[in-house]
């Protein structure tokens, strides 16, 4: 599966809690998109989308010839109000 190769890059510990988080939040929770083409030689995009993260792949540039990849993490990467969170928490 697609996740499974994103996640076996990572580190052993960082790979086993991603699994747990998408064990737990459901396989069946994460949707797949594309947009382009097929054809290797021209720009495609697709994103990977579970309840607690996004995974990107871009690959528009240059014929199709500079990709750009990332995982984001809803919780721990961005849309947190970590100031809010503070305030509650420390004073």
């Amino acid at each position: 599966m697609l996740v499974q190769e994103y996640i076996s890059i990572l580190p052993e510990e960082l790979a086993m809690a991603r699994n747990k988080e998408i064990e737990e939040g459901g396989w069946d929770k994460i949707y797949f998109a594309w947009a382009g083409v097929t054809d290797r030689s021209a720009g495609h995009y697709y994103r990977v989308q579970g309840p607690r993260f996004l995974i990107e792949f871009d690959n528009t540039q240059n014929n199709a010839n500079h990709i750009h990849t990332v995982w984001r993490d809803f919780d721990g990467d961005f849309g947190r109000d970590l100031l809010r969170e503070h305030y509650k928490s420390a004073h």
